[in-house]
């Protein structure tokens, strides 16, 4: 077929196809022959009532990876996930304990311990130069110190409060559950500020060249610091809506979530160098790696064989963005 003929059957494609993402569609192609595998497997694959379960659980880490891609975005890293989401937790399990008024701020303490986390971080990074993957690090060994300090190395004994189960297990719209809904809220918002604001166009500069980014004018620090404070803030989110659809905090709550949020991003076609990236591929990398998880859940593959699968796509990724020439 001559380059002519095949230039005219794309010119001929919806515009939507020809503008599309090449690992969008991917993630997409991947996540229709999951399905088409798991429903040889069984039946009730495919029933709606099973793919709104399956969504209702990709919420949790959707709230999560919103974080991790605004930060991956900059060309970072965010290790301090894992505690980011166990504090947020358990703080505000805590702050249930003590009355009323603890049970009315319950939601908004533990976010703000998870804006804290991503606070230090965020200054760390963009004020003192520290590599984004020790500084996260570190945060996250103090974070895990000082819950096990506040527990006393103990399972935690408060409980989740009826506002956090109900934003994670209740249904404000008839058949639609919360977490769904908050997800979609959270990933429009993501989605107007990195198409629409200024920050947005920030967060790809600073992806693309930082130094570019700065002498053009922008505030590459702050920009920085921010995306760092949202993804915390976002992480401690994720882990009140699983306080809430578990009734209570867990220590180790959080330790399921930051391989599968990095390789929900980068499968998304995120790239991990940085300045390429669409929260709609985030989307399809949440629901793949959801979906994955399932099909691994039904076979019984033990939680060190998932961990391997999750490795292994997140280096295969890395191999194929470090291909692409370095913009920094």
């Amino acid at each position: 077929m001559s380059e002519t003929t095949i230039g005219g059957i794309a010119g001929r494609m919806p515009k939507f196809i020809r503008r599309a993402d090449p690992a969008v569609v991917t993630a997409f192609a991947c996540i229709a022959l999951l399905l088409f595998l798991g429903s040889l497997y069984s039946r009730s694959f495919l029933s709606p009532e099973y793919l709104l379960q399956q969504l209702k659980v990709a919420s949790f880490l959707g709230v999560i990876a919103t974080g991790m891609m605004l930060v991956i975005l900059l060309g970072q890293i965010d290790l301090s996930v894992p505690w980011s989401v166990a504090a947020g937790a358990m703080m505000a399990c805590a702050a249930a304990a003590y009355g009323p008024a603890g049970v009315a701020l319950a939601i908004p303490f533990g976010i703000f311990c998870g804006v804290l986390i991503g606070v230090v971080n965020g200054v760390g990074v963009a004020y003192l130069r520290i590599p984004s993957m020790i500084i996260t690090l570190a945060t996250n060994a103090v974070a895990q110190g000082l819950m096990v300090v506040y527990t006393g190395g103990f399972s935690p004994q408060d409980s989740a409060t009826g506002a956090m189960r109900y934003l994670a297990t209740g249904f404000a719209i008839p058949g639609v559950p919360n977490s769904v809904i908050i997800w979609a809220l959270i990933g429009a918002a993501m989605v107007f500020v990195l198409t629409r604001t200024s920050f947005g166009r920030a967060v790809y500069g600073i992806g693309n060249r930082e130094r570019a980014a700065y002498l053009s004018g922008i505030d590459t620090r702050r920009v920085v610091m921010i995306a760092f404070a949202v993804s915390g803030g976002l992480s401690a989110f994720g882990g009140v809506l699983l306080a809430g659809y578990a009734s209570k905090a867990a220590q180790s709550m959080g330790d399921a979530y930051l391989l599968p949020s990095i390789a929900a991003v980068v499968l998304g076609g995120t790239s991990i160098l940085g300045g390429r990236g669409s929260y709609l591929g985030t989307v399809a990398g949440v629901i793949l790696i959801t979906l994955l998880q399932s099909i691994l859940s039904v076979m019984q593959m033990p939680e060190a064989g998932r961990q391997i699968i999750y490795g292994v796509v997140i280096v295969a990724m890395l191999l194929l963005y470090g291909r692409a020439p370095a913009s920094r």
